[in-house]
């Protein structure tokens, strides 16, 4: 067993800021370096969270011999790039979600961690919140029957990252940011069963002038053990955010709300900043939610990537996890595309998810 495991940042923004911290909160693990090619902020980030090793470029950091493991953290179209390199580079990997753009990536990624006998772990932060956590434990003990209907909803008023406006480096639009959640959270919830078809419905509402992909989607998966899936996921709900899941089942239901209970109810004529999730305004009532980055499992999820690679232990979310995740996407986009179920396995040679929902654009 390590004593420590080093790690490695990559990104300088928004989600790795949360990585960051969520790294300092476990004991085990020692932050030794940070990369971001953005000028100044390398050296910024690694003074404010005490990193020892900052560079522009992350092939410096993945030089380090010292390091055991990478975070990646940066915009999906140069996710693939960065975990080639940091597999050849023999470094256990944590890639922040969706996996990539395509599933020609998705196997290079795959295959690349297996070749070099590393750890890829996908980075799906509501198998570790807390509530949903108990929810599975609810479902898995019985509580709650035989699971019949699943849904899970995530809402606010536009991505945290503003890469995601733009469909040539985010692939999508809120399926792509958001919808990614709610398929793994349904397959990781119900055991993994496979997925037997899919039905989309995504639209454009509100941010016509920012992003040519979706801010609203409706996702309906059929499992093949009878269970269905719903996912509402929008970037054009006001009021800050919204994240909450049931489940249904032949003896009973559980409703689960990441934010109501654990958060006070507020009025702000000006608005403030989230600690975690800063998509969106919150003029006029929203619910502050304390403690954020533990409530969102970000903090676990860390902890437990961390201790897979100091006890050589299998991860709860793998890149194969990922890749999954990104063949129900793809079919979740024909589906919009043609107003029809798609049935899986779904097979496609597009570049991009949006690709298919809007090959013209």
């Amino acid at each position: 067993m390590k004593e420590t495991v080093k790690v490695g940042i990559i990104g300088s923004q928004f989600i790795s800021t949360i990585h960051a911290e969520s790294l300092t909160r476990c004991q085990s693990a020692e932050m030794l370096a940070v990369a971001s090619p953005s000028n100044g902020n390398a050296k910024s980030f690694a003074a404010k969270h005490d990193i020892p090793h900052h560079f522009t470029d992350y092939r410096e950091l993945l030089a380090m011999s010292e390091i055991d493991m990478v975070v990646i953290g940066i915009p999906n179209h140069v996710h693939c790039e960065a975990v080639v390199a940091a597999a050849e580079a023999g470094k256990h990997i944590v890639i922040e979600k969706p996996l990539c753009l395509n599933m020609e990536e998705a196997d290079l990624m795959v295959e690349a961690a297996k070749k070099a006998n590393v750890k890829l772990m996908y980075a799906e932060e509501l198998c570790f919140a807390p509530k949903y956590v108990r929810l599975k434990q609810l479902l898995d003990s019985g509580a709650l029957g035989k699971p019949t209907l699943i849904k899970q909803s995530e809402k606010h008023d536009g991505p945290h990252a503003p890469h995601f406006w733009d469909v040539e480096q985010s692939g999508g639009g809120v399926v792509m940011d958001m919808g990614c959640h709610a398929i793994e959270f349904f397959r990781w919830m119900l055991g993994r069963p496979p997925v037997k078809s899919v039905f989309a419905q995504m639209s454009t509402q509100v941010h016509t002038d920012k992003t040519v992909g979706e801010d609203n989607a409706l996702l309906i998966l059929e499992f093949e053990d009878g269970t269905i899936g719903l996912a509402e996921e929008s970037w054009t709900k006001l009021g800050g955010m919204d994240d909450r899941a049931e489940v249904h089942g032949s003896k009973g239901v559980a409703y689960a709300d990441l934010l109501h209970g654990n958060s006070i109810e507020t009025y702000s004529q000006g608005g403030y900043d989230y600690a975690v999730e800063k998509a969106g305004t919150t003029k006029g009532w929203s619910f502050t939610i304390y403690e954020e980055a533990y409530n969102y499992g970000f903090h676990q999820e860390m902890a437990h990537f961390v201790d897979c690679v100091q006890n050589d232990k299998q991860p709860i979310v793998t890149g194969e996890d990922a890749r999954e995740v990104m063949k129900i996407i793809f079919a979740a986009y024909e589906s919009a595309r043609t107003g029809r179920k798609v049935s899986l396995p779904f097979e496609t040679d597009a570049k991009k998810p949006i690709d298919l929902w809007k090959p013209n654009r």
